[in-house]
């Protein structure tokens, strides 16, 4: 079972930035795809961004359209950690930010479906204002 935790999120202005982190338990995180996922109030659940594991025969990080040029994943195996940088925050950023975790990896072609990621954090809200 793996648990994971968001932190970083709060209020922010339009214009400003925000770093997420996300630190799952156990000790196989390296091998974990992780994926970012927001959700604003009445609308579904939409896949952020994506980073293969270093194990994946296939390597990538994948951004939806929306925040492109304006966020950034990276993770840091050593310290189990994930990121999300946001920068140029835009009000329409606004929502709850889940953190996603996928043992067998998630194939690049679906890395938005939320369908793909066994494990998920409680979510951190993230609010920019105009």
């Amino acid at each position: 079972q793996v648990q994971l935790v968001e932190s970083g999120g709060g209020l922010v202005q339009a214009g400003g930035s925000l770093r997420l982190s996300c630190a799952p338990s156990g000790r196989t995180f390296s091998r974990y795809a992780m994926g970012w996922f927001r959700q604003a109030p009445g609308k579904e659940r939409e896949g952020v961004s994506c980073i293969s594991s270093r194990s994946s025969r296939e390597q990538y990080t994948k951004y939806a359209d929306s925040v492109k040029g304006r966020f950034t994943i990276s993770r840091d195996d050593a310290k189990s950690t994930v990121y999300l940088q946001m920068d140029s925050l835009q009000p329409e950023d606004t929502g709850v930010y889940f953190c996603a975790a996928d043992g067998p990896g998630v194939p690049s072609r679906v890395w938005y479906s939320a369908a793909e990621y066994d494990y998920w954090g409680q979510g951190i809200q993230v609010t920019v204002s105009s």
